[in-house]
């Protein structure tokens, strides 16, 4: 287990979107989150208080975690200096990225002189199956979205959060790292091998109660040129009754990839449904997820307004304006 609580370390995010990790253990885990670490030049602030390794150490920090999602998921040279102090001075370090923190020889030889673990948290620890599309007990909602990074894990969790206020039976499923982070287990699905990504999302979400929901978190998009196959590992291997589409509309091209637009919701809608009920034929859109931080709350509401006459299905900000909506459209089917 990972120990808490954390100090967030931020390194040299470019955007608030880089650091997207941190920020999810700062909405959904807030007690886990002792403060945040940057280096010069950080274009990210979550508003908690910036701390040394020595303040954060002395407020009872246990962990460094890498809040930080950038493109390829690289260890920077940069954040070594840090890394290496955290370990020297008592830390574990926690991370998401793809370049794992073990195969670092510098990291791996401060851990073992400090004795810190090393905690990989994109890494499959399960021998998943290949997908076999066999029916399960139980019911799934998947959130998919116009383009990565757009609220899906946010969406999933809102709605766990509601199910759970009103006593219903709910599990939020992790597929990425923040949503391990926050909850402790998961599956990290885009380290999965090819093969096994729609069966390992099987494994995620076995047979269960007949009223008892996975909430499952959305990776990528269709639509993304760089990640649109995670996403397909999710659409059948979720085998979903209930999809929820977001969006979020300030975009002016797919994240980094500046020469692609950004879809719209009917063809999000006109992609994901058939694929989805190939793998379940009584799959239905049930709503809309919009994230509006970019917004006003005058611009949002007349947006969700907007987009709800549009569609035909309820649209909300379920971060914003509560996942109430969402939940009674599932609460429907």
């Amino acid at each position: 287990m990972i120990e808490t609580p954390y100090l967030l370390f931020l390194g040299d995010a470019p955007d608030m979107l880089a650091a997207k990790v941190a920020i999810g253990i700062r909405d959904w885990r807030p007690d886990h989150a002792v403060g945040q670490i940057c280096l010069p030049g950080c274009g990210a602030d979550l508003g908690l208080t910036e701390m040394t390794l020595a303040e954060a150490k002395a407020a009872g920090a246990r962990t460094l975690v890498i809040g930080v999602a950038n493109r390829g998921g690289v260890i920077s040279a940069a954040w070594k200096e840090v890394l290496i102090q955290a370990l020297e001075m008592g830390y574990d370090l926690a991370s998401g990225l793809h370049n794992l923190l073990r195969d670092e020889g510098d990291l791996v030889a401060a851990a073992q002189t400090h004795g810190g673990t090393l905690h990989d948290v994109r890494v499959p620890t399960v021998g998943y199956p290949i997908a076999n599309g066999e029916n399960r007990t139980g019911k799934r909602c998947l959130a998919v979205g116009t383009d990565c990074s757009v609220g899906k894990m946010y969406t999933a969790l809102a709605m766990d959060a509601e199910m759970q206020k009103r006593g219903m039976k709910s599990t939020f499923r992790a597929t990425g790292q923040t949503g391990i982070l926050i909850t402790g287990h998961g599956v990290p699905l885009d380290a999965v091998i090819a093969d096994f990504m729609a069966g390992s999302v099987e494994y995620l979400t076995p047979d269960n109660d007949d009223d008892h929901w996975d909430l499952i978190e959305g990776q990528g998009s269709l639509f993304h040129i760089s990640y649109s196959g995670v996403t397909m590992a999710l659409v059948h291997g979720g085998q979903a009754d209930a999809l929820i589409l977001c969006h979020e509309p300030t975009r002016s091209h797919m994240r980094g990839l500046l020469g692609y637009s950004v879809p719209s919701l009917e063809e999000l809608r006109d992609v994901a449904l058939p694929l989805a009920q190939r793998a379940n034929a009584d799959c239905k859109i049930v709503g809309i997820s919009v994230n509006t931080q970019h917004l006003s709350e005058d611009e949002a509401v007349k947006y969700l307004a907007e987009t709800e006459a549009r569609m035909g299905l309820p649209a909300v900000d379920p971060y914003r304006h509560g996942a109430a909506r969402l939940v009674d459209a599932l609460a429907a089917i």
